[in-house]
């Protein structure tokens, strides 16, 4: 694997998905979700409201390293907030 650029930055972005992605599937398993709408307007599950949210804060970074010049960290830290408030109100 010396081909990749693995930083400690994008490590743990990954084994942070993964984490996640482990405690949907026991949260799934322990308490299944119901489907229910919320300000995003579409009957969307927990699974469903994770993966909008994932994509958005892609959106969202992607955005930010073209505008700005500042440090990715804001941005992830306001993602952290986005994610959460999908997750329980979206």
């Amino acid at each position: 694997m010396s081909w990749m650029a693995w930083t400690l930055p994008s490590a743990l972005f990954f084994v942070a998905i993964g984490c996640a992605l482990v405690a949907l599937t026991l949260a799934e398993v322990l308490r299944p979700s119901v489907a229910r709408r919320g300000f995003l307007r579409l009957l969307s599950t927990r699974g469903d409201r994770f993966f909008i949210s994932l994509l958005g804060s892609a959106l969202l970074h992607v955005a930010w390293l073209g505008l700005t010049d500042a440090s990715v960290v804001w941005m992830s830290a306001l993602c952290v907030i986005l994610v959460g408030v999908v997750m329980r109100w979206g």
